[in-house]
């Protein structure tokens, strides 16, 4: 057997055998929307606000999503794994901050940079630069910095701040990946890892299909997460906690993971908390495009158990110190 039909059969054996959870989960995700009007109509006042934070946080993040899974099946289609890797400078050091700040390029949100990074890290990007690309391009993205701006009109320094604070937290992370991270961890990211590809169309819609399946589920995962907390944490609580000095911008850093919006929504949720300094906010705006619950349960799904568990807390620990220096600085 050839070693492009052996890479091949690997391939589609790793498709086969994967666990059912995200396709379970996509099945309940269709019912739900087919049912939404009459769960609404037949439960409680709070199961119907479940309902409603499940769906939008799903719904909202849906085309971006799509969009992530259609240019990942480009890529593993059309580019040659050495393309991409010769972009970037040799140097790693350079590699990473490089691509951190490629993500201006790519509007899209954190669902649809999950499945991108995890194809540019297939076809030859370091591992490192793609972490880059996936942390900074969620919260740098044209589309995101018009929003901040109109979210925050008078102060252009916010935006200033969460683009600078966001690209300096992917180098930093994707720096320290790339000195102390683990190929181990990767249980998934190259289980699916490349191969010659004879019909480019073909593989384009087979890749999409199956990162589509395996996103869109673990994005249900974390939806339904982020809903329950949401449902049960009475919001009268933040009046309590503006004015907690340092403890603040940890307060709004866990916010954004259980909250789980969109980056493309989040600086209007963020301008709406006037109770908390503008510094607390940006901590707000730069860890909930890189930390939160659906797309900690999207890296899960891509990339594995093990590195999602090390990724998420270190990048965490990381926006929150850089956010405090960053909005001390320009704030």
């Amino acid at each position: 057997m050839s070693s492009e039909s052996s890479a091949t059969g690997r391939s589609s054996g790793a498709r086969n055998v994967s666990f059912p959870l995200p396709e379970v989960s996509l099945g309940a995700l269709l019912v739900a929307l087919v049912l939404r009007s009459s769960i609404r109509a037949h439960t409680s006042q709070a199961m119907a606000h479940w309902a409603t934070i499940f769906l939008a946080i799903v719904m909202q993040a849906m085309p971006f999503m799509v969009l992530g899974v259609i240019l990942s099946g480009t890529i593993a289609a059309f580019v040659r794994p050495s393309a991409l890797a010769r972009v970037l400078p040799k140097s790693r050091a350079l590699a990473v901050p490089v691509a951190a700040i490629s993500g201006v390029f790519l509007p899209g949100c954190e669902c649809s940079s999950v499945p991108v990074a995890a194809r540019l890290a297939q076809r030859g990007v370091p591992f490192s630069a793609a972490m880059a690309f996936l942390l900074a391009s969620p919260a740098i993205n044209p589309v995101v910095l018009v929003a901040t701006a109109v979210a925050f009109p008078g102060r252009p320094m916010m935006m200033l701040a969460r683009f600078a604070a966001s690209v300096i937290v992917a180098s930093i992370v994707g720096l320290l990946w790339e000195r102390f991270g683990n190929p181990d961890w990767l249980s998934k990211a190259f289980a699916n890892g490349s191969h010659e590809v004879t019909n480019p169309w073909r593989e384009l819609v087979e890749t999409a299909m199956h990162d589509f399946s395996q996103a869109a589920g673990f994005l249900v995962v974390g939806g339904a997460t982020a809903a329950t907390l949401q449902t049960v944490v009475s919001r009268s609580i933040l009046k309590t906690l503006g004015n907690t000095g340092p403890l603040a911008i940890v307060i709004l850093g866990l916010l954004a993971v259980v909250l789980s919006i969109c980056s493309e929504a989040d600086a209007f949720v963020a301008a709406g908390l006037t109770q908390f300094s503008l510094t607390a906010r940006l901590a707000f705006l730069v860890v909930g495009p890189m930390v939160d619950l659906k797309l900690i349960a999207l890296q899960m799904g891509t990339f594995g158990r093990k590195f999602a568990f090390r990724f998420a807390p270190l990048t965490f620990v990381v926006a929150l110190i850089v956010s405090s220096i960053v909005g001390a600085v320009l704030l």
